[in-house]
């Protein structure tokens, strides 16, 4: 299997994980305030993740003493966009539908898109630029349909 297929297999399996997180959590914060609900799915994959990391070997402190400043910076900095990420979904989730929220929450791949664009100078090329503004059409019409 080339890179480009095992990538789009991970990314899709993504996609499929996102879809059953939002349905469980929508379920899940039904009397429970946004930001409880947060800390105990923040704590699930904590304590998830360094089992498996754990069990496989992956988890020494030495490697971890010795990652970049930056890495470990912008690491950091992502944890913490993950976590207001959460908060604001879950706090979605308990005033409006799913299907709404999934799909606004979903613009993210357009401002993803545009910031890699911007900032990363990844190219986008006209048919890339065409999927992105259908990507933010779709998600508009969802959410406000």
């Amino acid at each position: 299997m080339t890179s480009v297929q095992t990538w789009q297999l991970w990314a899709a399996a993504a996609a499929v994980f996102a879809a059953f997180t939002a349905l469980l959590t929508k379920l899940g914060v039904q009397g429970i305030e946004a930001g409880l609900a947060t800390w105990v799915r923040t704590l699930v994959v904590g304590v998830a993740f360094t089992l498996v990391l754990a069990s496989s070997g992956q988890l020494r402190w030495a490697p971890l003493l010795a990652l970049p400043r930056l890495g470990l910076f912008t690491l950091v900095l992502s944890g913490v966009a993950t976590g207001l990420s959460w908060f604001c979904y879950n706090r979605a989730l308990q005033l409006g539908p799913v299907a709404a929220v999934a799909a606004l929450d979903k613009l993210s791949v357009v401002l993803v898109a545009l910031l890699a664009w911007l900032l990363l100078a990844e190219p986008l090329g006209l048919k890339a630029w065409i999927g992105v503004v259908f990507m933010a059409l779709g998600a508009a019409l969802v959410a406000w349909a």
